[in-house]
């Protein structure tokens, strides 16, 4: 008998020790991490679809299509069942759902109430992670003001107050900012690298920045060069958008590409970005937005609108090869909208493999029809298929404006496994506590100055 208890006390304390060794290891385990959050403006399922086929075919995968965790995505303003890309960029930065017009507040206008923490900071997740400390960085294709990164790091008045966004971007002292826009940091007439300026208060912010610690870089090669133990940088590409967002046909009568040729592609900027950020093991937060697909969309540009999403689909790539370096890192990606509401109608071939050169410009409907050239161009021909088929097809707008509908939330990495089943936009930037702060929550109030 007294062999036998013996035994059982070693063998229970064989399973306290393995008890105490569990909870160790669980108590060790990481609680926070790194975050990147991209957001392909105006892309929805129906044009990463098409993408898809147009880049990789119908059976390959593209790096949007290798984010493992994925959430339906609803995103309605409190005052608009479908968002503008102010108003969903204030739900995705603050966690609070304003009105349509506002741009980091509640709504437009002087007196509307501000989204303040309990020290009257705007609280936004940025500022938040700028406040403890954390590396910041955003990279725009498009100009700086754009609010799909801007709102992150600055509220203001008016949508259109470019000066204000401005300067309130450079105020909170983000380590990294590249993208366009050299227009909106030089004085009314002063000559830049790519343009005159257009403020009307007289500031020189890039004079300013270069004051407060900012290297100032204009080109892809300029960019690339950098040290990536550099403290802060900022980087203008373009007077205004690294892109043209016209129609096609306009692109074509006025001899301009989609992209500037000279200015870094978004995977650049989000390479550079994230070793600039990460240097030294450092803690980061990095916002990228690649705005083609929305602008382009919106003008029915379906070929605009394709190359957009590919470069979207490059700075995936790069972020989710970080990611594998970097397991404590978070990806996540979504739009606010849909822009356009593209979608891929496939074409019919012929026995002999013939199908049409050139399409109509209008479906029965009455919807507008794209192809290669635009309007009456040529069909688009996916990349292979697993039998070796390359398969035409056209895209098919439903309007100009956006769209809800058909937005997904995608993720990799840390904290990934939240995203799942339906999420709502202001859900976005409580992830992105969770993962930067190990809570989901913000101290703060909404309230007016």
């Amino acid at each position: 008998m007294y062999k036998v208890r013996m035994i059982n006390r070693f063998f229970l304390a064989v399973a306290g020790l393995g008890l105490v060794l569990s909870i160790a290891a669980h108590s060790s385990a990481q609680t926070v991490g790194n975050a990147i959050f991209i957001h392909p403006d105006g892309a929805s399922a129906g044009s990463w679809t098409a993408a898809r086929a147009l880049w990789v075919g119908p059976d390959g995968e593209l790096e949007w299509d290798k984010l493992p965790h994925v959430a339906v995505y609803r995103g309605h303003m409190s005052d608009n069942l479908t968002a503008s890309s102010n108003g969903g960029a204030t739900a995705h930065a603050t966690g609070v759902r304003p009105r349509y017009h506002a741009f980091g507040r509640m709504d437009q206008g002087a007196d509307a109430p501000r989204i303040l923490d309990a020290n009257g900071r705007y609280r936004s997740v940025a500022i938040e992670a700028l406040n403890a400390g954390l590396r910041v960085g955003v990279v725009q294709s498009g100009t700086a003001i754009e609010p799909g990164t801007a709102i992150f790091l600055t509220d203001a008045t008016q949508r259109n107050n470019y000066d204000e966004i401005t300067e309130g971007i450079m105020k909170s002292g983000t380590h990294v900012i590249l993208g366009g826009g050299e227009r909106h940091f030089l004085p009314e007439g002063v000559q830049g690298v790519h343009c005159k300026g257009t403020r009307k208060d007289n500031k020189n912010l890039v004079e300013e920045a270069k004051a407060n610690g900012y290297t100032v870089v204009y080109t892809r090669d300029e960019l690339m060069s950098l040290s990536d133990d550099t403290r802060k940088v900022l980087g203008l590409f373009a007077d205004f958008h690294t892109f043209h967002d016209l129609t096609e046909e306009e692109l074509a009568a006025n001899g301009l590409p989609m992209y500037e040729p000279d200015a870094p592609t978004l995977a650049e900027m989000t390479d550079k970005a994230l070793k600039l950020l990460s240097h030294g093991d450092r803690q980061f937060l990095l916002v990228v937005e690649e705005e083609g697909p929305d602008n382009f969309g919106n003008h029915n540009n379906a070929s605009g609108m394709l190359e957009g999403l590919r470069r979207a689909d490059e700075a995936f790539g790069v972020a989710r090869k970080f990611i594998a370096e970097n397991p404590n890192t978070l990806l996540m990606t979504c739009a606010d909208s849909d822009a356009g509401g593209a979608r891929m109608m496939g074409i019919r071939i012929g026995t002999n493999g013939v199908y049409p050169e050139t399409l109509p410009e209008r479906d029965r409907s009455g919807s507008m029809i794209d192809g290669v050239e635009g309007t009456g161009g040529r069909p688009f021909l996916a990349m292979p298929d697993q039998y070796g088929r390359r398969l035409p097809f056209k895209i098919v707008w439903a309007a100009t404006d956006d769209l809800s509908g058909g937005v997904v939330v995608r993720a990799e990495g840390f904290n990934a496994e939240y995203v799942q089943g339906t999420m709502d936009n202001t859900d976005i930037p409580k992830l992105i506590r969770r993962t930067l702060f190990g809570s989901p929550t913000a101290t703060g109030t909404v309230r007016a100055e």
